[in-house]
Protein backbone atom coordinates (compact mmCIF):
# COMPACT_ATOMS: atom_id res chain seq x y z
CA UNK A 1 0.00 0.00 0.00
CA UNK A 2 0.96 3.53 -0.90
CA UNK A 3 1.29 5.29 2.29
CA UNK A 4 2.52 9.09 0.90
CA UNK A 5 -0.06 11.38 2.19
CA UNK A 6 -0.42 14.32 -0.59
CA UNK A 7 -0.38 18.10 0.23
CA UNK A 8 -3.61 20.20 -0.88
CA UNK A 9 -3.20 23.22 1.23
CA UNK A 10 -1.25 24.57 4.12
CA UNK A 11 -1.63 27.66 6.25
CA UNK A 12 1.03 29.21 8.70
CA UNK A 13 -0.99 30.25 12.11
CA UNK A 14 1.77 31.14 13.92
CA UNK A 15 5.26 32.37 13.35
CA UNK A 16 7.52 32.58 16.25
CA UNK A 17 11.64 33.13 17.18
CA UNK A 18 12.23 29.41 16.77
CA UNK A 19 9.42 27.58 15.02
CA UNK A 20 6.34 27.94 12.70
CA UNK A 21 3.01 26.50 13.06
CA UNK A 22 1.43 25.23 9.96
CA UNK A 23 -2.48 23.83 9.34
CA UNK A 24 -1.58 21.32 6.62
CA UNK A 25 -4.59 19.48 4.39
CA UNK A 26 -3.48 16.17 3.21
CA UNK A 27 -4.95 13.52 0.98
CA UNK A 28 -4.69 10.33 3.09
CA UNK A 29 -3.89 7.18 0.69
CA UNK A 30 -7.40 5.99 1.02
CA UNK A 31 -8.89 9.14 -1.06
CA UNK A 32 -10.23 10.89 2.42
CA UNK A 33 -9.02 14.34 3.73
CA UNK A 34 -7.35 15.11 6.89
CA UNK A 35 -5.63 18.09 8.52
CA UNK A 36 -2.22 18.08 10.38
CA UNK A 37 -0.49 20.66 12.79
CA UNK A 38 2.49 20.61 11.67
CA UNK A 39 6.07 22.69 13.76
CA UNK A 40 8.38 23.53 10.91
CA UNK A 41 11.41 24.24 12.70
CA UNK A 42 14.84 25.35 11.10
CA UNK A 43 16.60 22.26 12.42
CA UNK A 44 19.58 21.73 15.34
CA UNK A 45 22.61 20.86 15.79
CA UNK A 46 24.23 18.44 18.57
CA UNK A 47 27.98 17.85 19.47
CA UNK A 48 29.70 15.45 21.57
CA UNK A 49 32.66 17.41 22.56
CA UNK A 50 35.38 15.02 24.27
CA UNK A 51 38.24 16.17 25.68
CA UNK A 52 41.94 14.61 25.52
CA UNK A 53 41.20 12.94 29.27
CA UNK A 54 38.60 11.13 27.48
CA UNK A 55 35.70 12.82 29.88
CA UNK A 56 32.77 14.46 27.67
CA UNK A 57 31.12 18.01 28.15
CA UNK A 58 27.81 18.47 29.10
CA UNK A 59 25.84 21.17 29.90
CA UNK A 60 23.28 21.43 32.22
CA UNK A 61 20.01 23.98 31.92
CA UNK A 62 16.52 24.39 32.80
CA UNK A 63 13.88 23.49 30.23
CA UNK A 64 10.95 25.63 31.18
CA UNK A 65 8.84 23.15 28.77
CA UNK A 66 9.37 20.15 31.23
CA UNK A 67 10.03 22.13 34.08
CA UNK A 68 13.11 20.76 35.27
CA UNK A 69 16.88 21.12 34.65
CA UNK A 70 18.64 18.94 32.34
CA UNK A 71 22.23 17.32 31.67
CA UNK A 72 21.99 17.58 27.41
CA UNK A 73 25.61 17.62 25.02
CA UNK A 74 25.55 20.88 23.72
CA UNK A 75 22.81 21.80 21.04
CA UNK A 76 21.55 24.57 19.18
CA UNK A 77 19.29 25.38 16.49
CA UNK A 78 20.35 26.27 12.80
CA UNK A 79 20.21 30.00 11.76
CA UNK A 80 17.96 29.62 7.97
CA UNK A 81 20.66 28.22 5.59
CA UNK A 82 23.73 27.84 8.31
CA UNK A 83 26.11 25.53 7.47
CA UNK A 84 25.54 22.82 10.49
CA UNK A 85 29.13 21.94 10.67
CA UNK A 86 29.77 25.85 11.42
CA UNK A 87 27.16 26.00 13.71
CA UNK A 88 28.07 23.16 15.23
CA UNK A 89 31.60 24.88 16.18
CA UNK A 90 29.76 28.03 17.04
CA UNK A 91 26.87 26.40 19.64
CA UNK A 92 30.44 24.39 20.97
CA UNK A 93 32.04 27.92 21.97
CA UNK A 94 29.16 29.72 22.65
CA UNK A 95 27.67 26.68 25.35
CA UNK A 96 31.19 25.88 26.95
CA UNK A 97 33.74 28.01 26.07
CA UNK A 98 35.75 25.20 24.14
CA UNK A 99 36.64 25.58 20.32
CA UNK A 100 37.52 22.43 18.81
CA UNK A 101 40.25 22.04 15.95
CA UNK A 102 38.89 18.35 14.81
CA UNK A 103 34.59 17.99 13.93
CA UNK A 104 33.26 15.17 12.42
CA UNK A 105 29.57 14.56 11.76
CA UNK A 106 27.98 11.12 12.97
CA UNK A 107 24.49 11.03 11.58
CA UNK A 108 21.54 12.82 12.15
CA UNK A 109 17.80 11.70 14.07
CA UNK A 110 14.58 13.28 13.85
CA UNK A 111 12.81 14.36 17.51
CA UNK A 112 9.17 14.16 16.45
CA UNK A 113 8.08 13.80 13.58
CA UNK A 114 4.43 13.29 14.07
CA UNK A 115 4.27 17.04 14.63
CA UNK A 116 7.57 18.39 13.51
CA UNK A 117 9.87 18.55 10.86
CA UNK A 118 12.83 19.30 13.09
CA UNK A 119 16.21 17.32 12.28
CA UNK A 120 18.96 17.67 14.43
CA UNK A 121 22.42 17.17 13.00
CA UNK A 122 25.18 14.98 15.33
CA UNK A 123 28.86 16.13 15.41
CA UNK A 124 31.74 14.04 17.21
CA UNK A 125 34.22 17.28 18.21
CA UNK A 126 37.79 16.37 19.46
CA UNK A 127 41.15 18.38 19.97
CA UNK A 128 39.62 21.28 22.05
CA UNK A 129 41.11 24.07 23.57
CA UNK A 130 39.55 27.16 25.20
CA UNK A 131 37.90 29.80 23.60
CA UNK A 132 35.16 32.40 24.72
CA UNK A 133 32.19 31.39 26.25
CA UNK A 134 28.91 32.98 25.17
CA UNK A 135 25.19 32.49 24.33
CA UNK A 136 22.10 33.94 24.24
CA UNK A 137 21.51 36.65 27.27
CA UNK A 138 18.57 34.40 28.37
CA UNK A 139 20.18 31.15 28.53
CA UNK A 140 22.01 29.85 31.95
CA UNK A 141 24.53 26.76 31.93
CA UNK A 142 26.30 24.63 34.05
CA UNK A 143 29.05 22.62 32.70
CA UNK A 144 29.92 18.63 33.77
CA UNK A 145 32.29 16.64 32.51
CA UNK A 146 31.54 12.97 32.18
CA UNK A 147 33.31 9.78 30.74
CA UNK A 148 31.05 7.19 28.76
CA UNK A 149 30.56 4.68 31.50
CA UNK A 150 29.11 7.54 33.65
CA UNK A 151 27.02 8.77 31.14
CA UNK A 152 25.59 5.32 30.87
CA UNK A 153 25.06 4.62 34.06
CA UNK A 154 23.16 7.80 34.40
CA UNK A 155 21.13 7.30 31.13
CA UNK A 156 20.17 4.07 32.78
CA UNK A 157 18.95 5.78 36.26
CA UNK A 158 17.12 8.41 34.46
CA UNK A 159 19.44 10.77 35.09
CA UNK A 160 19.94 11.55 31.61
CA UNK A 161 16.76 11.44 29.38
CA UNK A 162 16.84 13.70 26.57
CA UNK A 163 16.50 12.09 23.52
CA UNK A 164 18.80 13.89 21.39
CA UNK A 165 21.86 13.13 24.14
CA UNK A 166 21.05 9.47 24.32
CA UNK A 167 20.66 9.28 20.65
CA UNK A 168 24.08 11.26 20.74
CA UNK A 169 26.16 8.82 23.09
CA UNK A 170 24.49 5.90 20.98
CA UNK A 171 26.09 7.13 17.89
CA UNK A 172 29.43 8.01 19.81
CA UNK A 173 29.61 4.72 20.87
CA UNK A 174 29.28 3.26 17.04
CA UNK A 175 31.64 6.14 16.19
CA UNK A 176 34.64 4.47 18.91
CA UNK A 177 33.33 0.71 17.75
CA UNK A 178 34.15 1.51 13.95
CA UNK A 179 37.74 3.45 14.74
CA UNK A 180 39.25 0.83 16.73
Amino acid sequence: MDLFEKTISNEIIYEGKIFNLEKVRVLLPNGKFSERDIVRHNGAVAIIAVKDNGKIVFVEQFRKPIDKVLLEVPAGKLEKNEDHEKCALRELEEETGYKAKTIKFLGEIVMTPGFADEIIYLYYASDLYKGLKGGDEDEFINLHEFDLDEINDMIIQGKIFDSKTICAIKFLENFILNNK
